[in-house]
């Protein structure tokens, strides 16, 4: 019986030596958080649930300062966690509603919202939730309707682009129709000079004709030379006169 008295005490102790250091850890968190050096406020409040993870200020301050070192991904986890193991809804609410805010800064927007209002469930009174919540959902609905002017804005763009390229190939088209065109115009034109060529074969050029009638006046000359030559010669002509 004295052994199990004993046994008892000791256990005893060591609780409240456990407890005082858990409050301890806690106090230290406190003052440094306050100081604004949250890493070394995070170590003190990890010290304090350490070994015990029942410690309720501990644990929520722990996620405080997880979050105002911009930890959200890892404030949201603590904070989701501590929600699902909290025995009071006024804890429950407040670990969602912090839990809204590190969705919020995540730009996890749907998320927040459902956690502000699971915040509400357990708090309906809190005016501080409500706003955020009301925040929120303004703010997912102007990015929604971002999300759709820019999609939006895009089809628009694909449409130009598409009439764009519509309108080059109609132009390459014209221009190619155009040049096949110049190149059958030509070709009409070269076979008119040809049949024109044809048709008038005995057409010659000025030059040739002047080399023409200076051949032919050569010509003539030589041919009076020639009588001319033949009368100094004695060659009598025949005359016949009609008298």
């Amino acid at each position: 019986m004295k052994q199990l008295i004993i046994i008892t005490l000791f256990l005893l102790q060591s609780l409240l030596i456990f407890a005082q250091q858990e409050k301890s850890y806690v106090k230290k968190g406190n003052d440094l958080y306050q100081q604004q050096k949250y890493k070394d406020a995070e170590d003190n409040y990890r010290k304090s649930v350490e070994k015990k993870n029942q410690n309720i200020e501990g644990n929520f301050n722990l996620g405080d300062a997880l979050y105002k070192q911009k930890k959200f991904t890892d404030a949201s986890e603590h904070f989701n966690k501590l929600a699902g193991s909290a025995n009071n809804k006024t804890l429950t609410a407040a670990a969602y509603h912090n839990l809204g805010n590190s969705f919020l800064e995540n730009k996890k927007l749907e998320e927040s919202i459902d956690a502000y209002k699971k915040a509400l469930l357990n708090n309906p009174k809190d005016d501080e939730t409500r706003y955020n919540l009301a925040y929120a959902q303004e703010k997912l609905k102007k990015q929604q309707q971002q999300n759709k002017q820019n999609k939006d804005n895009k089809n628009q763009n694909n449409k130009n682009q598409d009439k764009k390229n519509q309108d080059d190939k109609n132009k390459d088209n014209k221009n190619q129709d155009n040049k096949n065109q110049d190149n059958k115009n030509q070709d009409n034109k070269n076979q008119d000079k040809k049949d024109q060529q044809q048709q008038q074969p005995d057409k010659i050029s000025k030059e040739d004709a002047e080399r023409m009638l200076e051949a032919l006046n050569n010509d003539e000359k030589q041919t009076q030379d020639k009588l001319k030559n033949k009368k100094l010669k004695g060659e009598k002509a025949h005359i016949t006169k009609d008298w």
